[in-house]
């Protein structure tokens, strides 16, 4: 699978982050990539909680400026 899907979350505070992230990954197909930016320094606790608690894998957390990046997958 090449593709991400991206959510942009940046501006909104937590939880909203993560209610997005939980909404794409819902849509997504099994085995997807979801990539959440968020600038919400919660954000950097409550999305590895969330990936943990509802099974997804965090590939990667990248702080750049201002904004968080997480990749997550959705298991197959």
């Amino acid at each position: 699978m090449g593709s991400e899907i991206i959510v942009d979350a940046r501006g909104h505070r937590c939880p909203v982050p993560t209610l997005r992230l939980r909404r794409a990954l819902e849509d997504a197909p099994s085995g997807a990539l979801v990539r959440l930016y968020a600038d919400d320094p919660l954000a950097r606790i409550d999305v590895p909680h969330f990936a943990a608690g509802g099974g997804f894998e965090l590939l990667d957390l990248t702080v750049t400026a201002e904004t968080l990046s997480f990749l997550i997958r959705k298991p197959a």
